[in-house]
């Protein structure tokens, strides 16, 4: 049997190769130990980055790339200070078609993001201007819109519409809930029609595209805001390219379904640095509302 503590440097685990096909593996015990959590991988460049070096904003100081922020993050540096009011904060998804395993996996997500479902909304002032702000959070199920995340939106359209308030959304999604079926799927044309009524009144809806947007949230209200900005680089679609080259027996260019692709084609309106887009959406809500909005 091997000695684990005759040797100082190396600590060495070896197993049978019959019982196993795993390399030997050594670690040097010499090493410093690195607490958890200093490090973080870029997802655009893969470089380690020192966690503090990211910031606020959470931008990689080698490549400029993004790294996915969550909702009330986001919620911090967008709404001014002390003003936001969050909506139905204890709103929790149910399990209507019995799925396996489905209330275990939103308990241990909700435990894991602090946050009750995908999408944070409420009230507050951007650049002084009352207005209504809706965060999807791509960290609960991959931003997936269920029951929850419709009706959360398609309430804070009917609080905006109800009170003259613009309306401003940060979209990230993977699609439509699976384990909801159907039920997500509906979520789709129950928030269009708030939105539907929201216009209506001639009152502003403004998205803001983050990485991902894709599926049933890009092909309802993400693509119906009067004025869509986008973060950079930013993937936005509905299906996946592999699925459109296959139907349409083409190759797709390499840009495709980014934010620049979708700028220069006319589907949105300006992309926008994420350091500079509070200032850029106090404008428009300035320029939208005038004083009319403040409080």
């Amino acid at each position: 049997m091997l000695n684990l503590f005759k040797k100082k440097k190396y600590v060495s685990v070896v197993e049978s190769a019959s019982e196993t096909n795993e390399k030997t593996v050594f670690a040097n015990t010499n090493q410093p130990s690195i607490p958890d959590g200093m490090w973080v991988k870029c997802p655009s460049c893969g470089k380690t980055i020192y966690k503090k070096e990211i910031g606020t904003f959470r931008i990689c100081p080698e490549c400029g790339g993004y790294f996915r922020l969550k909702a009330k993050c986001r919620v911090g540096f967008i709404a001014d200070n002390d003003t936001f009011e969050e909506f139905n904060q204890d709103m929790t998804a149910k399990n209507p078609l019995n799925y396996p395993d489905y209330e275990d996996k939103i308990k241990k997500t909700q435990e894991k993001t602090g946050i009750n479902d995908a999408v944070v909304t409420g009230k507050c002032k951007i650049g002084g201007i009352q207005s209504v702000l809706c965060v999807m959070d791509s960290g609960f199920i991959m931003g997936s819109m269920g029951s929850v995340v419709g009706e959360k939106i398609t309430q804070a359209f009917e609080y905006a519409t109800e009170n003259n308030l613009p309306i401003v959304i940060f979209t990230t999604s993977g699609g439509a809930r699976m384990q909801e079926g159907i039920i997500a799927l509906m979520q789709m044309a129950k928030v269009s029609a708030a939105v539907y009524k929201h216009s209506e009144k001639g009152l502003l809806y403004v998205t803001v595209f983050t990485d991902p947007t894709t599926g049933g949230v890009t092909a309802s209200f993400a693509m119906l805001g009067d004025i869509i900005l986008s973060e950079p680089k930013a993937l936005i679609g509905f299906a996946g390219r592999r699925v459109i080259e296959q139907t349409i027996k083409q190759k797709l260019p390499e840009e495709f379904q980014t934010a620049e692709f979708l700028l220069e084609h006319g589907f949105i309106d300006k992309i926008v640095p994420r350091e500079n887009l509070k200032e850029v959406i106090s404008k428009i809500l300035e320029i939208h509302c005038g004083k009319g909005c403040e409080e």
